[in-house]
């Protein structure tokens, strides 16, 4: 008569550890889930504003490269270019009738501008720059990947750097990327420009 008994209590005790067996492995996949999400989407989030806010600072350099212009001092347009640096004068101040002196450049993860106001009469550009920050989470010096490219009338790539006569046209390059040891892989911004005051 007690065996009946035993085997009913044996099958109890199976069917409780095979249950929860299944609910502990259920509640760690559901866990493991919704924590590869969440970090997911807050990556997603995360990296869709360094985007937005890289796309709105090489809207804005381009725009001031386009317009590049003599100094209010007679100077030559161009001062330098560099892999990721280029120096120019245009006019950035809508109160003031002189050109500014203008700097693009990439600085450990940041896409940076420096403006420097003329003053005197005649004008010089003496005073101290102003720098400011377009955007954040730019890789392009992590990677060693150049900023800026640059061409001559003809279309063709500039490689000597130093014959700033020879520009007409600048092309950006922005790789940007929240955190570069996560996927998703990181995005390459680009953007170009004529610099329609030189010809």
């Amino acid at each position: 008569m007690r065996t009946p008994f035993l085997f009913s209590r044996g099958i109890s005790y199976i069917e409780t550890i095979v249950w929860i067996s299944v609910f502990t492995s259920a509640t760690i996949a559901l866990g493991t889930s919704l924590v590869y999400y969440y970090h997911i989407a807050h990556y997603s989030i995360e990296q869709s504003s360094a985007v937005a806010s890289v796309q709105h600072g090489i809207d804005t350099m381009v725009r001031t490269i386009r317009e590049t212009s003599y100094a209010s001092d007679g100077a030559y347009p161009v001062v330098s270019l560099a892999d990721n640096q280029i120096v120019f004068y245009a006019h950035t101040n809508a109160q003031s009738p002189y050109a500014q002196k203008v700097r693009y450049f990439v600085q450990g993860t940041s896409l940076m501008q420096g403006v420097v106001e003329p003053s005197g009469d005649p004008p010089g550009y003496t005073n101290s720059e102003v720098v400011s920050k377009l955007a954040d989470y730019v890789q392009n010096l992590v990677i060693a990947t150049s900023t800026f490219s640059y061409y001559d009338a003809n279309g063709a790539l500039m490689t000597n750097l130093s014959q700033i006569g020879n520009l007409r046209f600048v092309k950006a390059n922005i790789v940007v990327d929240v955190n570069t040891n996560d996927q998703p892989t990181r995005l390459t911004l680009q953007s170009s420009t004529a610099l329609r005051n030189l010809r």
